[in-house]
């Protein structure tokens, strides 16, 4: 019985921990785990939970989360294209992981009949990430529990373990690794990203040096958590590697954080918010050090990795190192394709429509998920690149849609961001984008406690918020957000513990995308033309 719990909708009430405790369980006060793939003896007591939840985050056998205003499957779809494309089109999409098998299922229930083929690198069926890094790791749920409900069965040709090399716009068509070509009418890019490695190939092949973004990966972790290291060590303290530390200190394994920032998670929430986050790790027993770096890992005549040293002279003796430095975006195999592809992704429209390397839009080449670059109106137009499963699931139905529709029946992707965190019993929820701020104010609870809600604003302007076992409120703040709120926000509720005071959020400087240069050429503007240049010139 497959389950999955939309967390961007989960408020920790707990009410599935009581009705189905073989299945759901809470973490602190509002960090829920669960088994995904749960035993159908318990399907009775799966299905009192969902039906409790307030919030209807539970859903049984079918990936239930959409869009707000989303038909569903019983309606008929818009006719804003042509029956003919719809019952004979190709549609391919490049990438079976969440977005894109959950545009597959899109455009089966909008009414697509012709061909769908879904392209993806990996052997295993289309499976969740989020609970690799936190009930995999800690050994509650084999990895093979988080395969995605259903999405295998949608009627489509899954071409899995075949990574696409390469995209030819002209003839429409894409090449395969093993030299197979997929002829297309529409294309989806939902091909997604994978995690950043260790720069130096001859220290990253070290037996014990691991990365956490697949299934393998998890495996492979868990694996080495479970043989009980002297240490690990975590290379990064974004949301990644501090959920790696804390299934560490939950399973009572040494951990030793490094991050060259001030403060962990200081790139996604800003410094003093990151500064709360140090606090609880330090609190957890998480050796946090940061402001240094790692220069060089270490390995034994037998090639396995045994100590780190760092930027300030110091070591760290450990068995097992984890790098988590982010991810990079998969365009690799877009290069020389005429899309604008580079590091921050592919670059679209609000409707998901990418654009090609004039900047002009592009009416049969979609993009969606973590490779997607693209404007939100609320943050300036200012293009993003999100890593997140609410936005993969929001923008995948959004170009799904847009991919069977015409100019005045397309959806814009308007959704705000929404992230979560369970880590050290604590769940750390946002909606908007905190670092789009120059100040935060505590509007609820109290920091000493960890428990609070951190407003964040933009020139008087409300543009986030962020929960530390609050998430009750992210709701309210996200309507905030919507109606541009003034900043700070009236509050005059019972859980405020003073006057709110805004302070500077302390968040990172934005980084330009300098390593491509775009060079145009031509005169007449029928020849004006633009081109990507790599590298230095």
């Amino acid at each position: 019985m497959r389950v999955i719990v939309d967390l961007t909708r989960c408020q920790g009430y707990g009410q599935c921990a009581f009705l189905a405790p073989e299945v759901f369980a809470m973490r602190g006060e509002e960090a829920l785990v669960y088994d995904p793939d749960a035993d159908d003896a318990q399907r009775e007591h799966v299905l009192r939970a969902a039906a409790a939840c307030p919030v209807q985050a539970i859903h049984v056998e079918w990936m239930a989360i959409q869009h707000k205003g989303m038909r569903t499957a019983a309606a008929r779809p818009p006719r804003g294209d042509d029956d003919g494309f719809r019952k004979t089109g190709h549609i391919v999409i490049v990438g079976a992981s969440l977005a894109g098998g959950r545009a597959a299922g899109v455009l089966r229930r909008e009414g697509f009949t012709g061909a769908l083929t879904v392209i993806g690198d990996e052997l295993y069926e289309p499976y969740d990430r989020p609970p690799l890094s936190k009930q995999v790791l800690a050994g509650r749920v084999p990895a093979d529990h988080t395969l995605l409900p259903h999405l295998s069965e949608i009627e489509a040709e899954w071409l899995s373990g075949a990574p696409a090399t390469g995209l030819d716009l002209v003839a429409k068509r894409v090449t395969l690794a093993d030299g197979r070509e997929v002829p297309f009418d529409r294309l989806l890019i939902a091909t997604g990203a994978r995690a950043r490695p260790w720069p130096n190939e001859a220290e990253a092949a070290l037996d014990g040096v691991l990365a956490l973004r697949t299934m393998d990966e998890a495996i492979g972790l868990r694996e080495c958590l479970a043989a009980g290291p002297r240490r690990v060590l975590v290379i990064g303290a974004g949301f990644t590697g501090s959920e790696v530390a804390s299934v560490c200190r939950e399973l009572d394994v040494p951990v030793t954080v490094v991050e060259r920032g001030p403060a962990p998670l200081v790139g996604a929430l800003g410094g003093v918010i990151g500064a709360v986050a140090a606090d609880l790790q330090r609190a957890h027993g998480v050796d946090l050090r940061c402001g240094v770096t790692v220069e060089a890992l270490e390995g034994d005549a037998d090639g396995r990795f045994r100590s780190a040293q760092l930027s300030d002279g110091t070591t760290v003796e450990a068995d097992v190192a984890i790098v988590a430095l982010g991810a990079i975006r998969n365009v690799e195999w877009l290069e020389d394709s005429g899309l604008a592809a580079g590091v921050w992704g592919v670059a679209c429209d609000a409707g998901c429509r990418a654009f090609d390397i004039n900047g002009l839009v592009t009416d049969d080449v979609f993009v969606a998920g973590d490779v997607a670059r693209f404007p939100h109106p609320i943050y300036s137009y200012q293009f993003m690149a999100l890593e997140h499963w609410g936005n993969a699931v929001a923008q995948a139905e959004i170009a799904a849609h847009n991919m069977l529709s015409d100019q005045m029946h397309r959806w814009p992707h308007l959704s705000l961001p929404i992230f979560w965190s369970n880590q050290f019993g604590t769940n750390i929820k946002s909606v908007g984008v905190p670092t789009f701020a120059d100040e935060v104010a505590i509007a609820h609870g109290s920091v000493a406690e960890r428990r609070f809600v951190a407003v964040y604003g933009n020139q008087g302007r409300v543009t986030a918020a962020v929960t530390f076992d609050q998430a009750m409120w992210l709701e309210h703040y996200q309507h905030l957000i919507e109606r541009a709120a003034p900043f700070p926000p009236a509050s005059h509720t019972a859980d405020r513990r003073g006057p709110m005071i805004p302070v500077p959020a302390e968040v990172p400087e934005r980084i330009e995308a300098t390593q491509v240069t775009v060079v145009v050429t031509g005169h007449d503007p029928a020849e004006r033309r633009a081109s990507l240049v790599r590298g230095n010139r």
